[in-house]
């Protein structure tokens, strides 16, 4: 069966995902059930999804602001929430709603979010309840905090948080400051460059450019550079450097705009200080568009030189990063692709990323990044929407694609980790993948995604000491990324340490209480520990069936209750079909059904169900590991 309808959908865009955090975290503490895209991340990019979930809620809030107003996604959702009657509009930065809608007024919240007892947010939340029938009197005047406030527990997390050692398991979780030379080296924070251009269509541009300067920094092993994700988590809206800087725990900020024109590119630079928040330097430079590349280079090698680090360029760099390219359409390709790759929204979207990477490869055969995207986008796609024989065939081009990356940019750390994915997540050969994956930490140690992703691959081979080494590294250069809190979580519960495990979730949650599949994950490592009321509170807040289900069926059956754990399974079956067969594994394993988890596995080894990655070091198939059946599948595999 579907997932529980949710009482309010929320319509927004994908520039104002900030904004939409917030209006989430006021809407259920105050009691109310929301359905956002936000839910979908994963595995479920289906414009089908988000149909049913708009057609169920009762209220239809809408965040308008200059990016939404241009968002044909936000104008049909509006649409249906006004004509049913159903529409409660907010403005988020003082936009009007655009024609068709200003025969209602949208509340002004762009200088209220964060202020839930202001006016424009209890009036937003009143008008919410009138909705649903609820008496707006019982909404609180300040929603009551389930944890404590973001920037305290942010702090506490940088300041050493995962200074624990996993009991029984050998794994020691080092604050920052524990980590070999990272006092000597500069830290700095490379913020989202602003789009200056007018034209929210122009944003990729901007983003693209502020990854592409991060990576040439990433690359000297001289500076320590905060991941991406903690760099765009950060609050940036007040400007106060200083507090940016204490959040990031980093001694520099580095932020900039950029302005697109006539084949021109202006962009402005400034470094401040993160103690005093003072500018230490600043810079602006317009060039053709065709300079691009060289003022990329420039830009990095002013920035390591106003920090007294003289910067090095790596053998065989000529061009100035590994893996690039030197055509300017090409490139451009390439930011469009990877701007629609990283939303995520449907098929659509990602079918129209592939052929963007697609589109760079044609312009220059020889851009090792454009083939290492392509891969990823292929995995994807083979994942979510291909049938068996199309998602093998995509899952092979995958491979090529990442191998002709690696083939072509011998020192490209990301067609190295693109090539570990696809043999691991796409052809289930784990011997496949462990050369691949070591390659892209040798060549990128100072990556936070990199290490993540090889991190992760290690505790899937339950190598938990080295696993918890890498993730505790990718920690310390992105503390603010709920994925690495989730996936040093992950390593705890497989190496047996459940407390550990819950402790790691719960930092994810404080830091994205939406982050996908996190609640099922902490219900499990409550399941392993015997705290099976914890569980089953875990396992209601999952939003999503295929995550949620399992837990249920799994307590229903420890409690005793034959038809609860029989229903679960079937509403699973009858909604997932064979997408869940790693999940049916799960359940049969826990139920004493060796032989029927085993079938399953069996089956999801044959489908390349992705699923089928996690056996190995699943707990929760602890009782099949001895059996030979799992021992083979394993070995098949590559797993040992």
């Amino acid at each position: 069966m579907p997932d529980a309808p949710r009482s309010v959908f929320l319509s927004y865009a994908s520039a104002d995902r900030k904004a939409a955090l917030a209006v989430v975290a006021l809407l259920e503490q105050a009691g109310f059930s929301v359905w956002w895209d936000g839910l979908l991340e994963g595995g479920e990019r289906y414009a089908k999804v988000i149909a049913q979930a708009l057609d169920a809620a009762r209220v239809v809030v809408v965040l308008w602001s200059a990016s939404s107003t241009a968002s044909h996604w936000v104008h049909d959702e509006a649409e249906s929430g006004r004509d049913t009657g159903r529409l409660v509009p907010l403005s988020i930065d003082g936009s009007l709603p655009p024609l068709g809608f200003r025969q209602f007024q949208a509340i002004d919240v762009s200088k209220a979010l964060s202020r839930p007892d202001s006016e424009p947010v209890q009036k937003f939340l009143r008008a919410v309840a009138a909705l649903l029938d609820r008496d707006p009197a019982t909404i609180p005047s300040r929603p009551p905090s389930r944890r404590p406030a973001l920037a305290t527990r942010r702090t506490a997390i940088v300041a050493g948080s995962m200074a624990v050692v996993a009991v029984g398991s050998g794994i020691a979780w080092r604050n920052r400051g524990s980590l070999s030379g990272e006092a000597a080296r500069p830290s700095i924070a490379v913020l989202p460059f602003a789009n200056l251009t007018g034209d929210d269509e122009q944003r990729y541009f901007s983003d693209g450019l502020t990854s592409e300067i991060r990576t040439r920094l990433i690359r000297n092993p001289l500076l320590q550079i905060v991941g991406q994700a903690s760099s765009e988590t950060v609050d940036r809206q007040s400007g106060d450097i200083r507090k940016i800087a204490k959040d990031l725990a980093v001694a520099f900020v580095l932020s900039g705009n950029v302005q697109r024109a006539a084949g021109r590119v202006k962009i402005a630079v400034q470094m401040s200080e993160g103690a005093s928040g003072l500018s230490r330097w600043a810079q602006s430079y317009e060039r053709p568009i065709a300079d691009i590349f060289a003022l990329q280079n420039e830009i990095a090698g002013t920035v390591a030189q106003a920090l007294s680090v003289a910067l090095g360029p790596r053998e065989g760099d000529a061009a100035g990063t590994v893996g690039g390219t030197a055509d300017v359409a090409a490139f451009d390709a390439y930011l469009r692709g990877r701007d629609l790759y990283e939303a995520g929204i449907d098929e659509a979207s990602d079918r129209a990323a592939l052929a963007y990477f697609d589109r760079a490869i044609a312009l220059d055969p020889a851009y090792a990044g454009a083939h290492a995207a392509r891969s990823r986008a292929l995995m994807v796609i083979g994942n979510l929407y291909d049938d068996e024989a199309q998602r093998r065939l995509g899952y092979s081009a995958a491979v090529g694609s990442a191998r002709k990356a690696t083939a072509l940019a011998p020192e490209f750390a990301e067609g190295f980790s693109a090539l570990g994915f696809a043999c691991s997540s796409g052809m289930l050969d784990m011997r496949a993948a462990v050369g691949p994956y070591q390659r892209s930490y040798e060549l990128a140690p100072g990556d936070a995604d990199i290490l993540a992703r090889h991190g992760t691959f290690l505790g899937r081979l339950r190598r938990t000491d080295e696993a918890a080494s890498v993730i505790a590294r990718s920690a310390t250069l992105d503390p603010l990324n709920a994925r690495t809190f989730r996936s040093s979580g992950d390593v705890r519960f497989v190496a047996g340490d459940n407390a550990g495990a819950i402790e790691q979730y719960r930092l994810a949650i404080s830091l994205n209480p939406t982050l996908s599949g996190i609640h099922s994950l902490m219900g499990f490592a409550q399941l392993m520990l015997g705290d099976i009321d914890a569980a089953t509170q875990s396992f209601e807040r999952e939003k999503c069936p295929p995550r949620r289900l399992p837990g249920l069926a799994i307590i229903a059956r420890k409690r005793g209750d034959q038809a609860a754990a029989q229903t679960a399974f079937d509403e699973l079956f009858t909604a997932m079909g064979e997408k869940s067969l790693y999940q049916y594994a799960q359940i049969h394993a826990q139920w004493g059904e060796p032989d029927k988890a085993l079938d399953a596995l069996d089956k999801a080894w044959r489908l390349r169900d992705g699923g089928f990655l996690m056996m190995y070091s699943d707990p929760l198939l602890i009782p099949l590991r001895e059996t030979p059946r799992f021992r083979s599948l394993a070995a098949g595999a590559g797993f040992g």
